[in-house]
């Protein structure tokens, strides 16, 4: 199993954004759209501001894999879906943490989409 280098890490962390592309069953990436992306140890997370309403998430969680770029770094992923709690409380504190300053209205439905929560896995 591949992992994060810790330049990977530390470039997509300081991003703002993420671009995300999920494959498509038909074998076609979705054009990527830009989404917010969280780091927690050596893993990296994100989640559907629009909840499982979100199309690229409905896509992901039909696939699991996709390709992501993000602070210079360019790479395919699978995703993996995310139900621990502690695990989930962590990702919350992660985008309070780096995100807070776009405040609640932004903020809030990110915390709320735990459902939503995928571990992106370099491949």
């Amino acid at each position: 199993m591949t992992t994060w280098t810790g330049d990977d890490l530390d470039r997509i962390a300081e991003a703002d954004e993420l671009e995300m592309a999920p494959l498509r069953r038909d074998g076609t990436l979705r054009a990527p759209v830009p989404i917010w992306v969280v780091r927690d140890g050596d893993d990296l997370y994100v989640r559907s501001f629009r909840g499982t309403h979100g199309g690229w998430w409905r896509t992901a969680v039909a696939t699991h894999v996709g390709h992501v770029r993000s602070g210079g770094v360019d790479k395919d992923v699978t995703f993996a879906e995310v139900l621990d709690p502690e695990t989930n409380d962590r990702v919350d504190t992660a985008y309070r943490s780096k995100y807070g300053r776009f405040g609640g209205t932004y903020v809030d439905p990110m915390v709320a989409a735990r459902s939503t929560t995928l571990r992106l896995l370099p491949t």
